[in-house]
């Protein structure tokens, strides 16, 4: 009877290693499978913040993008309030300019009694155009050059077989321009072919 309970005892321990073994293979697989799975979990999880951190990159270089232009935006209207800032001022200082020079054009110079107010008006009228020009004022005389509608104005058209079509053949009023930007364009008188 020791013998048969020996016997079912040592059945039972080879039993249970057995079964023991086949858990521990068990448990094995499952660990490895967590793991696999674990590292896939892993692997997505770096995938998705790698491709965020991109997406973030990305959208914090159009910022930057953004605010440099606005930056740049906002220079170029400084800029531009400095150079065009006085192009009021300029309209109604321009008048002037005009009296002064329509009033060389119909003083007698010749007239000795006259020579003093004629020196004196051509001294103003130089330092204003002086002034014009140190503001970067320029004047547009365009007498003989063929017309531009982007800087001329025409009043009327003459026929003239002296000269070519579209010539500028009479200026009643210059024109003038500031920074390159027309202020006021010339008014002028254009030639037309002469009628057949």
């Amino acid at each position: 009877m020791a013998n048969e309970e020996n016997r079912d005892a040592q059945e039972y321990e080879e039993v249970a290693a057995e079964t023991g073994s086949a858990d521990a293979d068990t448990h094995a697989a499952q660990d490895e499978g967590a793991e696999e799975a674990s590292v896939e979990a892993l692997q997505a999880k770096v995938e998705s913040l790698s491709a965020a951190m991109d997406s973030a990159k990305e959208q914090v270089l159009r910022s930057q993008a953004e605010a440099q232009n606005a930056r740049r935006r906002a220079e170029q209207d400084v800029e531009k309030a400095h150079k065009f800032g006085q192009e009021k001022l300029l309209q109604d200082l321009l008048p002037v300019v005009d009296n002064l020079e329509r009033a060389l054009s119909t003083m007698d110079t010749d007239n000795p009694e006259l020579k003093a107010v004629v020196e004196g008006i051509q001294l103003t009228h130089k330092s204003f155009i002086d002034v014009l020009a140190k503001h970067q004022v320029v004047p547009v005389n365009p007498q003989g050059e063929p017309f531009d509608p982007e800087l001329h104005q025409a009043m009327t058209m003459v026929a003239n077989p002296d000269v070519e079509p579209n010539t500028v053949i009479d200026v009643f009023q210059k024109g003038y321009t500031l920074h390159g930007r027309l202020v006021r364009p010339a008014m002028v008188v254009v030639s037309k072919a002469a009628d057949a």
